[in-house]
């Protein structure tokens, strides 16, 4: 047993003498416990699956990952796009980085109100914070999936009666405007409701029989294909000034193919 007065060596700052950097090093896949703020700016409890990391220069032998966690402990109280920027800059000067990322996926759960009954339930959408910092800026993207109805244009025109629909699935991946040292505030229900209008109706979760007859018109008279959808969402997008860049992609999950049909939108400098 070495001495108590013995210090443990540091392995990871040893020098190495290969002279490669190491562009990314870290832990991912981490499940923690966090706090967002839902539109009301009220704290709103999740689990989020955790990405960090930082950049290695080639004289470091290793970096701490212990330290990343001990970043995030300080911080979870609040994980948002107005926190991230010094989670970042916590993360380059606890692990001595001139760089640092972080992607914080999780579920967030908006209360959706039936269009005639008024019932009232939650639906899903998955979430993405990706934040960035390097020596001279911060970067910030959020990334939003929703589930919405489509319904085909080529089924009910050729159709007698009736037209095929499904459910579709569209992402916003969106970069805001900088702003007085930050960023543009974008909400999740912002990209919401760019996803909903953007469909031939929205998705929800609780629907009396009144209700049903609504979504069902209302996706009849709204066709849409999956092409519509990401232009619906490109327009949308591009008239908002918050908005620096984005990449929309929709999903359908055809219900007489045994495929998905899909589209994407790329706006400004790709990821």
């Amino acid at each position: 047993m070495p001495s108590k007065k013995s210090p443990l060596p540091d392995i990871q700052a040893t020098p190495d003498t290969r002279g490669i950097d190491i562009d990314q090093v870290g832990i991912s896949d981490l499940r923690y416990p966090i706090q967002v703020l839902d539109q009301d700016g009220s704290p709103f409890p999740t689990v989020a699956k955790i990405s960090m990391s930082v950049h290695l220069p080639h004289h470091f032998k290793g970096t701490h990952m212990s330290r990343f966690l001990e970043v995030l402990s300080k911080h979870e109280d609040e994980v948002t796009m107005r926190t991230l920027p010094e989670i970042l800059h916590d993360l380059k000067k606890r692990l001595d980085a001139e760089q640092a990322q972080i992607e914080v996926a999780f579920t967030y759960f908006v209360t959706k109100k039936a269009p005639v009954s008024g019932a009232s339930s939650k639906v899903a959408c998955d979430c993405i914070f990706r934040g960035s910092s390097n020596g001279t800026s911060d970067d910030f993207e959020l990334c939003v999936t929703v589930p919405v109805t489509t319904l085909c244009p080529c089924s009910k025109e050729i159709s007698e009666y009736g037209a095929h629909n499904q459910r579709g699935y569209v992402t916003l991946e969106v970069r805001p405007r900088a702003k007085n040292g930050g960023w543009e505030l974008i909400l999740i229900e912002d990209l919401i409701d760019v996803a909903e209008k953007s469909g031939s109706a929205p998705v929800y979760a609780l629907l009396k029989r009144t209700d049903e007859r609504f979504v069902t018109m209302q996706a009849y008279d709204n066709p849409v294909f999956v092409e519509d959808v990401v232009r619906n969402a490109a327009a949308l997008l591009r008239a908002d000034k918050r908005v620096s860049s984005f990449t929309v992609k929709a999903v359908n999950h055809e219900s007489i193919h045994d495929h998905n049909a899909f589209a994407t939108i790329v706006s400004g400098p790709p990821r």
